[in-house]
C-alpha cells in the first residue's frame, strides 16, 4: 500500500477520470505574451506532465480585449488563436495528463484604460478606474466566456476553469464591495450571482456535457463587504445545478491585507474553509494555498477536507513532485519555500516567471543540462546557494565535482535566513540540496578551509569560487563599543540582545533581524494562533471572513534605520514586502528613513534626522549595513593562472540574493 493512498487514488468525473488527486493550479508565467512563448510554454507544461500531474490548469487567458490583465495580455477569442494552444495541449497529452484552460477577465484589476467592472470603483492595486458595464456589455461578456470555452475545446483542452475568485471580474459582481448596481445584475445576492451562473450556463451550452468545467469559487474574500458563508454555499449549489464538474477554492482578493501564500503562512492554513463548503456540495472540491509536501496533501485528502489538492508554485519548484511522492521519495522533492521572488514578483513586474530554487522553470528550452562529452574534475569552494546549485547541476551532467566549505554544514547564509520567524521553509531547501549532493555523487568536504595551495598542483580542471559575502564594516566613532553587534552575532552566534535595539540598515537583512527580535515564537506551525494574529474569522460571522486581529505588547523597543530618504522596505519583494512591513508595524518597530549616523556613546546611538540631532537610548546597536564580496581566493587563483570562475555573493554582494546566486550557479553548470 502506498504511503500516499488518497493522493494517488483516481478521481472519476463520470465522463472522464483523473489519474490522481493533484491539480497544478493556475499561474501566469509571462510566456503567454512572449514571441514564440507558446513553444516554451508547451515545454514548461510537458515537464510537469512528465512528472505525473493529474490535471493542469493554465495561466489566466482573457475571453476578450477589455478583460486582458495588461494591454498585451493573452486572450482566446478568435479562431486563429487556437493553433498556438494546440501545441501546449498535445505536449501534455503525450504523458497522460489532462489540461484545462483558465478563462480570466480581470475587471477592475486590468492594467489598462479600457477596463470594465460592475461599478465604476477603482481598485487600490491598479492606476486605472474602470467604467461600469452596460447591460449590453454584460450580456456580450457572458457570450465571450462561452466562445473562449468553445475555442479551448477546439484546441483540444480537456476543459476550462472559470476564474471566479481573487477579486477578478466575476468576484467583483458577487460582492457588495464592488457591485453597487441597482439593476438585475446587482442588489440582492440572487442578482449579484446571476453573472457567474449565466457564464457557467453559457459555457455548458457551448461545450456539451463531456467537458471538464471547473469554477474557482471565492470561499474567503478577506476584504470588507465580501461574501458571507451562506452566499458562498448558495452560489456553489447553483453552479452545481448548471453543470460544474469541479469547484476549486479561491482565497483572498489581491488587495486583501491578509497574507495568503507567502512563506510565513502556515501550511494548509485555509483547508478548513474548503472542508466547510465541501460538506454542502456534491461535486469534487479542491483545497489550495501552501500545500507543498505530500504529507500535508495526503492529510487534507484523507481527513475529508477536499477531493483534490491544488499546487502551482510547488510544481514550479519541482516538476517531478508527483512522481517523487509516488515513488516514496518525498525527501528528494525540491520544496517550494513560498518566497515569491522569482515567480509572482516577476509576473507583477512584467517579467517571465521562474523559481528561486529551480531556475530551470519556464526556461526548459533555454537552460538545459545536457550530458557532458568530456567529464572534468571540478572544485567548488563554498556550499552556499550558488555553490550548491553549481555542484549539483554540474555533477548531474557528468562532471566529477568536489565541494569544499569551511563550515560544518552546507547552506551558507541560508542557515541564518531559516531562523527568521516565518522562514522555516528554508530548512527544506537545505534538506533537498543535502539529498541532491548524495544522489549526484558530489564529494563533500565540510570544515575544510582551503587556500591557493590546494589548487595549484593542477589536480582540478577548473575551480568555481562561491565564497559568499562578509558583513560590511562601518566607519563610525564608537563602533568598537560592547553595545555593537553584527547580524552574524545575533543570527549565527545567538548573542543576548537587550530590550531596546537600534538596527543600522533596513535592507532584507535588517528586516530579518527586526523580525527575529520582535517575535517570541514563530506562528508557522500554529494555524489557530496565526489566524487570530491576522484577524481571520473562522466562525465566518463577518462578511469577507475578517475581523479585528489580536494585538500583543511589543517584545522589544526597536528602531529600524536607513540612510536613504525612500520608504523603508521599498526594495523588498512586491508580493511579500507589505507583509514584512505590516508585521513590524504591529510589533511597533519604528521604521525611520533619512537617518545620518553620528556616533555610538555610552548612552546609545547618536543620529541626525530632519535636521535634529538625538540619541537613541538603546542597549544594543546591530549593524546590518550590507555586505562585501569575499574574493581573495579568486584573486589569488587568477594571479596563479588557475582556470577559475566567480559566482554568487562572491561575484556580486546584493542582500542575500539567493535567486541570483542559484541561477548563476545553474547557468555556469550548463556551460562548463
Amino acid at each position: 500500500m502506498t504511503r500516499y493512498e488518497k493522493l494517488f487514488e483516481p478521481l472519476d468525473l463520470g465522463f472522464t477520470t483523473l489519474k490522481n488527486r493533484v491539480l497544478m493550479g493556475s499561474m501566469h508565467t509571462g510566456l503567454e505574451e512572449e514571441k514564440h512563448g507558446f513553444e516554451k510554454l508547451a515545454a514548461f507544461y510537458e515537464e510537469r506532465a512528465k512528472g505525473g500531474v493529474g490535471l493542469i490548469v493554465t495561466g489566466g487567458i482573457s475571453p476578450n480585449f477589455r478583460g486582458r490583465l495588461s494591454p498585451l495580455g493573452s486572450e482566446l477569442s478568435k479562431p486563429w488563436h487556437v493553433n498556438k494552444h494546440r501545441q501546449v495541449v498535445d505536449a501534455v497529452h503525450r504523458h497522460g495528463s489532462k489540461i484545462c484552460l483558465q478563462i480570466l477577465h480581470a475587471g477592475r484589476y486590468s492594467f489598462h484604460p479600457f477596463s470594465l467592472a460592475p461599478s465604476a470603483i477603482k481598485a487600490p492595486i491598479s492606476p486605472f478606474k474602470p467604467k461600469a458595464m452596460s447591460v449590453g456589455q454584460i450580456q456580450r461578456t457572458i457570450k465571450h466566456y462561452g466562445r473562449a470555452a468553445k475555442l479551448a475545446q477546439k484546441a483540444g483542452y480537456d476543459g476550462v476553469e472559470v476564474m471566479g475568485s481573487e477579486g477578478y471580474l466575476i468576484n467583483q459582481f458577487l460582492c457588495p464591495r464592488t457591485n453597487q448596481r441597482e439593476d438585475e445584475w446587482g442588489g440582492s445576492f440572487a442578482k449579484r450571482m446571476r453573472f457567474a451562473v449565466e457564464i457557467v450556463k453559457q459555457i455548458r451550452r457551448q461545450v456539451g456535457e463531456q467537458f471538464i468545467l471547473i469554477f474557482r469559487l471565492s470561499m474567503l474574500d478577506l476584504v470588507d463587504d465580501g461574501h458571507t458563508l451562506d452566499e458562498v454555499i448558495t452560489l456553489g449549489k447553483a453552479l452545481e445545478q448548471q453543470g460544474v464538474t469541479i469547484i476549486n477554492t479561491g482565497i483572498g482578493w489581491h488587495e486583501a491585507r491578509v497574507p495568503t501564500i507567502v512563506t510565513s503562512v502556515p501550511r494548509a492554513a485555509f483547508s478548513w474553509i474548503t472542508e466547510r463548503v465541501r460538506r454542502e456540495l456534491s461535486v469534487p472540491v479542491v483545497a489550495v494555498n501552501r500545500i507543498n509536501m505530500p504529507d500535508i496533501a495526503e492529510q487534507i485528502l484523507a481527513s475529508g477536507q477536499a477531493d483534490m489538492v491544488s499546487m502551482a508554485r510547488p510544481l514550479l519548484a519541482d516538476p517531478h513532485w508527483v512522481a517523487k511522492a509516488q515513488a516514496q521519495q518525498a525527501e528528494q522533492i525540491n520544496t517550494c519555500i513560498a518566497c515569491n521572488q522569482a515567480c509572482l514578483d516577476h509576473v507583477f513586474e512584467q517579467k517571465r516567471a521562474s523559481c528561486l530554487v529551480n531556475p530551470l522553470a519556464c526556461y526548459e528550452t533555454e537552460l538545459v543540462m545536457k550530458p557532458v562529452t568530456r567529464a572534468k574534475h571540478l572544485a567548488v569552494v563554498g556550499a552556499g546557494p550558488a555553490g550548491l546549485a553549481f555542484a549539483c547541476y554540474a555533477a548531474e551532467r557528468g562532471h566529477q565535482v568536489e565541494l569544499f566549505d569551511r563550515n560544518s554544514e552546507i547552506g551558507g547564509q541560508f542557515n541564518y535566513a531559516k531562523q527568521i520567524p516565518g522562514k522555516e521553509e528554508f530548512h527544506e531547501t537545505l534538506r533537498y540540496f543535502s539529498q541532491r549532493l548524495k544522489a549526484t555523487g558530489v564529494k563533500l568536504h565540510l570544515g575544510k578551509q582551503v587556500s591557493l595551495a590546494d589548487f595549484s598542483q593542477g589536480q582540478f580542471d577548473e575551480v568555481i569560487v562561491a565564497t559568499g559575502v562578509a558583513p560590511r564594516k562601518l566607519d563610525l566613532p564608537g563602533i568598537d563599543s560592547d553595545k555593537v553587534l553584527g547580524y552574524l552575532d545575533v543570527l549565527r552566534d545567538h548573542k543576548a540582545v537587550g530590550k531596546k535595539v537600534a538596527i543600522i540598515g533596513a535592507g532584507g537583512i535588517g528586516f530579518d533581524v527586526a523580525e527575529y527580535l520582535s517575535h517570541e515564537k514563530s506562528l508557522a506551525t500554529d494555524v489557530a494562533a496565526w489566524q487570530q494574529h491576522w484577524g481571520i474569522d473562522t466562525d465566518y460571522q463577518h462578511r469577507g471572513g475578517i475581523e479585528q486581529p489580536t494585538e500583543q505588547p511589543p517584545l522589544r523597543d526597536i528602531w529600524l534605520l536607513q540612510r536613504k530618504p525612500s520608504k523603508v522596505g521599498k526594495g523588498l519583494g512586491k508580493t511579500s514586502g507589505w507583509v514584512h512591513r505590516a508585521e513590524l508595524k504591529r510589533a511597533q518597530v519604528k521604521m525611520w528613513n533619512s537617518v545620518q549616523y553620528k556616533r555610538i556613546t555610552e548612552q546609545g546611538l547618536e543620529i541626525e534626522r530632519n535636521g535634529e540631532t538625538q540619541t537613541l537610548a538603546v542597549d544594543h546597536i546591530i549593524v546590518c549595513a550590507g555586505q562585501v564580496s569575499e574574493q581573495s581566493l579568486f584573486n589569488q587563483l587568477q594571479q596563479a593562472g588557475v582556470h577559475c570562475h566567480l559566482i554568487g555573493g562572491a561575484d556580486v554582494a546584493a542582500e542575500l540574493d539567493a535567486k541570483r546566486a542559484i541561477r548563476q550557479g545553474a547557468e555556469l553548470a550548463a556551460l562548463v
